[in-house]
């Protein structure tokens, strides 16, 4: 299948590729695989033990089924030989023409009736799979894992797929993120804010009925698995069974119109990234977290059924959009709450959002959360086998009291991990059934309280004199797993006249869990060129046991003739369509605040056409602030341009950047 020419296979032959390193791509991207006579007699593409199809010369695809239908293939690693990550923001991550890279794994559109099996992309720049426009594809022991923007993009062809679209045994992992290839670990991931992407799988509109079974999703930059872009007709939907979907920046699994989840394992510690791998903060937890979202349309029906489901946002199962004629039906769910990310003294819901659909609610577990559901009982410690959100491990201990409380649902027969369900007098509550036999709950172990840690980074480069600086305090509460809940106390410390704001001045944690909260500090306009400490205490009432404290250094530049300059900056990089955008800039002459500066701020719309035009004045520190309220039709989602230009006396200056309205 060479790029151009005539290909030396034809539909319905096999080919067997042996063992050994192929590079594919020096002459252009190989051509499509034939189409296979019928669904019956395919084409087959096959590796044998230790193959490997290596992309080089940016190629846009390593295998190409560009328009291929009745095709196998299976047995094949697909990869490149570079670090690199496809137009990365830092430079020292992104490719280049000197590098052997790649920047597609499997290229995907037009095609009917595929079967992939025991196939592993990974390390690609770009996108491992991009493919839609598909119809009756089937993947059994698939791996995407590490490629630079996306594991599945499904943004090509008509995009939309149609008929049995199965997978089986699957990995997506730490898409958004680079790959080194001497040692296979992830490094430069990024996300949106930075102009990255990061689902493990997305789509855009499509149709067709999805089976998702046995599927390991964890630390992509954005979105798990994200079908929010189902069309929502009648005869489309989505079973997932059996689904692990944790340490997503975003969702871990989010889906639009008729589904159904069970058996499934979700965590939502989508503040996993906070400080690894160049990430930045505005890409963690978008869609406020929740760890699983339901969007209707009208006329659907949303299972949840037999879950464990836990997770730091705002809800753990949120619903919204549709009519009144959706049903949502949450049963035997085991949900476990942890203080929320945004604002840590606040525990996550168990479930909310704005569907008008009829909600029914049987036979639930809660534990820790904001609100209790009628059906739903939130009184009883479930007493799983880890549950620190970093290390959250669902199975249940012997005793726990979600043994034998969950009513019987016709077709159940079997747990998460394939055991028998039920097992004993009834089925028990989320998603591990607890087989007959098990040993005693283990002795009640005694509350050890401890010094908490703390921390606190920031900025570390000068600025100059009046200029906020934002640190986060982390917090962890180190006491054993037997202890109560605490309420830590912070008090910030800074020079005198400068302003220190903290986000929260308590958070509150359950043993083992970690916190965080921001101290905004800014300095007088007219502090010295100098290096000042800046601090963070915290207590509880518990006494001296509770104490700890974090420092860091607030440098002030000194000020250089550098005449006019000028800053722009949005209060968040994402908002919601009909949210308030707060816009601030700051303007400054030879590092000095300039006061009465005028500043016309001009926002290029994502449509490429239509602005939006504001204007003010600064204030005695320099400051000049504006907000709208964004659109919600197609024109306002998207990415748009600001620019904002201060005019001072004869000076000008203008400073750009960018935020995002999303639906």
């Amino acid at each position: 299948m060479p790029s151009s020419g005539s290909a030396r296979i034809a539909g319905g032959d096999t080919l067997m590729i042996g063992a050994g390193s192929f590079q594919i791509g020096s002459g252009g991207y190989m051509q499509k695989i034939p189409s296979g006579p019928s669904a019956t007699s395919r084409t087959r593409i096959l590796g044998k033990a230790g193959t490997k199809l290596v992309g080089v010369a940016g190629t846009h695809r390593v295998l190409n089924l560009d328009g291929s239908s009745n095709v196998e293939v299976g047995n094949l690693e697909i990869t490149d030989n570079s670090d690199c990550v496809y137009n990365h923001s830092n430079a020292a991550a992104t490719c280049t023409s000197a590098m052997a890279w790649a920047r597609v794994g499997v290229y995907a559109t037009a095609s009917n009736n595929v079967w992939m099996h025991d196939v592993n992309v990974h390390g690609m720049a770009a996108r491992g799979f991009n493919a839609g426009g598909l119809s009756n594809w089937t993947l059994e022991r698939v791996k995407m894992n590490k490629n630079g923007s996306a594991g599945w993009d499904g943004n090509v062809g008509t995009g939309s797929n149609s008929g049995q679209m199965i997978m089986r045994d699957i990995e997506i992992g730490w898409n958004g993120c680079g790959e080194r290839v001497a040692t296979g670990e992830p490094w430069a991931c990024w996300a949106q804010t930075t102009g990255g992407y990061g689902d493990g799988f997305g789509t855009v509109d499509t149709g067709g009925q999805w089976l998702i079974e046995d599927a390991f999703i964890h630390h992509n930059t954005s979105d798990g698995l994200d079908l929010r872009y189902m069309d929502g007709a009648d005869t489309t939907n989505v079973t997932l069974r059996r689904i692990y979907s944790v340490a997503n920046a975003g969702n871990q699994v989010k889906i639009k119109g008729n589904s159904l989840i069970e058996n499934s394992v979700l965590v939502g510690n989508c503040t996993y990234f906070h400080g690894k791998y160049y990430m930045a903060e505005g890409d963690l937890c978008r869609a406020y977290g929740s760890t699983l979202l339901l969007i209707l349309t009208g006329n659907d029906t949303a299972t949840v059924r037999h879950n464990t489901i836990a997770g730091e946002g705002d809800a753990q199962i949120a619903y919204g959009e549709g009519a009144s004629t959706d049903k949502i039906n949450i049963q035997n769910n085991l949900v476990v709450g942890f203080p929320y990310y945004a604002n840590s003294s606040t525990a996550t819901l168990f479930s909310g959002g704005s569907a008008p659909a009829a909600k029914s609610f049987s036979g639930n577990m809660a534990w820790k959360v904001r609100t209790c559901q009628t059906g739903t009982t939130c009184t009883q410690d479930p007493k799983l086998t880890n549950m620190t959100l970093a290390a959250f491990d669902a199975e249940p201990l012997a005793g726990s009291p979600v043994t034998d409380k969950a009513p019987m649902i016709s077709g159940m027969s079997t747990d998460f991990v394939l055991q028998p369900r039920p097992s004993g007098a009834a089925n028990d509550v989320g998603a591990y059934e607890i087989q007959a036999g098990s040993t005693p709950p283990p002795p009640t172990p005694t509350c050890t309280r401890a010094a908490p840690t703390v921390t606190m980074t920031g900025p570390t480069a000068a600025v100059a004199a009046g200029t906020e600086n934002k640190y986060t305090v982390s917090l962890k509460n180190n006491d054993s797993s037997a202890c109560a809940n605490t309420s830590f106390a912070l008090a910030r410390s800074v020079p005198t006249g400068w302003t220190g704001e903290l986000s929260t001045t308590a958070i509150a944690l359950s043993p083992g869990a970690s916190g965080s909260a921001t101290l905004a500090v800014m300095s007088t306009t007219t502090a010295a060129a100098g290096s000042y400490g800046i601090g963070l205490g915290v207590s509880s009432a518990n006494g001296s046991v509770h104490t700890g404290n974090a420092s860091a250094t607030y440098s002030v530049a000194a000020p250089a003739a550098i005449g006019l300059t000028e800053t722009v900056s949005t209060s968040k990089a994402s908002y919601k369509a009909g949210e308030v955008v707060s816009i601030t800039a700051r303007v400054l002459k030879n590092g000095v605040a300039v006061s009465g500066a005028k500043v016309a701020f001009d926002a290029l719309k994502p449509n490429g056409v239509n602005h939006v035009i504001l204007s003010a004045t600064t204030d005695a520190n320099g400051y000049a602030r504006v907000s709208f309220t964004s659109g919600v039709g197609p024109s306002s989602i998207g990415t748009y341009k600001l620019s904002a230009v201060a005019t001072s006396g004869s000076l000008t200056k203008t400073a750009t950047t960018t935020f995002s309205v999303y639906k």
